[in-house]
């Protein structure tokens, strides 16, 4: 992998939870660490695009309860994003480990 790529990808993981993305909506980061998500719950405004960074070393999914969203097995340091357009309450949790759930508030 070239350093540029490197550089790029390490200055993505390292944008802070509240920033805007290139398109100007705002962003929020959940971690996945220890076999949970954390925040458990994140409140944010529609419109946002919440980013997943799984740390663990075991593969883990973001998946919608209602199945609207999901992710392919994440990989330690691979991320996920989804934007969140309308208001409501969505629950997902790991398709690899069901007894991690986490809520997303959207309002």
């Amino acid at each position: 992998m070239s350093r540029n790529i490197v550089f790029a990808v390490a200055l993505a993981l390292a944008v802070p939870s509240g920033t805007a993305a290139q398109d100007g909506a705002p962003t929020a980061r959940v971690s996945i660490a220890h076999f949970a998500f954390e925040p458990a719950q994140l409140s944010v405004k529609a419109g946002t695009t919440v980013a997943w960074v799984n740390h663990d070393e075991e593969a883990h999914t973001v998946t919608a309860v209602d199945r609207s969203y999901a992710s392919a097995g994440l990989e330690q340091e691979e991320v996920y994003t989804h934007r969140f357009a309308a208001p409501g309450t969505y629950t997902y949790f790991c398709a690899l480990h069901p007894h991690m759930t986490a809520t997303v508030v959207v309002r």
